[in-house]
């Protein structure tokens, strides 16, 4: 994965909110809306395993957040201070320099590409926030536990930057590699073109193989396939290629991440026994097969894991 030197970054939608504290698992983001519990796939392994479904539950944030959520502990994203992580991301070779610069990149990527699959649809998320440890969200107290997620909310997506070496590839046997976080961004984003598109209301059945919830997850990961495929030709506001290049490597990197956050691989790694009625991602195979299905077809209408038969 390279930069194009010359792209110039726009650094409006990223910032970094510093060191949080204290909160644990804060806004309920391990358990369900109610008050009652919500199983998490794979277990919930306290005292430092893995805490929390990784790239997002986002069932149980739609349920902590529909409606006055953001009243209910949740803090607007606009009142957090900026470290000024960021400031110094200026080109593309900054970005081929710098991962915090390539965060920037791949953001202004995403949001190029979609703005230009989704014409008037399109709405661009408010931002992309990094953090360590804790960190208030319009979906409540959030912390490094629940890993990168988007809250629809206040339409950021959040991501502690210790996740990749902590949880993904130590904690799950994940990949580490240049294209890991692209991944995951992008599936994050694909969160944010399906609460612009409405397909967030779809969701009713929270756990199982098929469970609404499952689909949501796979369709992201089938956006994040067709930004990958499109991310070489998706240009900056003066015209410049952001991507120089995308290899077979930096794709193989996606799979494995892919993979690696499958609910059988999380529930395997946890020490229990896989069972597919607490899915609410779907299995490595499916994640790696939807990201494909972007990735090699490129249409929204390829995506629809709602549709009937599409499980």
């Amino acid at each position: 994965m390279r930069f194009n030197p010359k792209a110039r970054l726009d650094t409006s939608r990223v910032r970094d909110r510093g060191r949080g504290s204290g909160g644990g698992r804060g806004g309920g983001l391990g358990s369900g809306g109610g008050g009652g519990g919500m199983p998490i796939p794979g277990g919930v392994a306290s005292g430092g395993g893995v805490v929390g479904i990784i790239v997002i539950v986002l069932y149980v944030v739609l349920t902590q957040c529909t409606g006055d959520g953001a009243a209910n502990g949740g803090l607007d994203g606009s009142r957090m201070a900026d470290t000024q992580r960021y400031a110094s991301c200026k080109t593309g070779e900054d970005a081929n320099k710098s991962a915090d610069c390539a965060r920037v990149a791949v953001e202004n990527s995403l949001y190029d590409f979609w703005g230009d699959e989704l014409g008037s649809k399109f709405r661009a998320e408010k931002e992309v926030d990094t953090f360590t440890g804790a960190t208030s969200t319009g979906c409540g107290q959030a912390s490094s536990d629940v890993g990168p997620f988007y809250c629809p909310v206040d339409e950021t997506i959040y991501l502690d930057t210790t996740f990749f070496d902590d949880v993904l590839e130590r904690q799950l046997g994940g990949p580490d590699g240049g294209f890991v976080e692209p991944y995951v961004l992008a599936h994050e984003y694909g969160h944010h073109i399906q609460n612009v598109l409405g397909t967030m209301g779809k969701v009713k059945t929270q756990q199982g193989p098929k469970s609404d919830s499952v689909r949501l997850e796979l369709q992201a990961d089938c956006y994040a396939g067709m930004w990958t495929k499109a991310a070489t030709s998706t240009e900056d506001a003066s015209g410049e290629v952001l991507f120089a290049s995308v290899t077979d490597q930096d794709i193989q990197q996606a799979i494995e991440a892919a993979t690696a956050v499958g609910d059988d691989r999380i529930q395997e790694r946890s020490g229990g026994r896989v069972n597919p009625e607490q899915w609410t991602h779907g299995s490595s195979q499916e994640r790696v097969a939807w990201f494909k299905t972007g990735y090699t077809k490129g249409d929204l209408a390829a995506c629809d894991t709602f549709a009937p038969g599409a499980l």
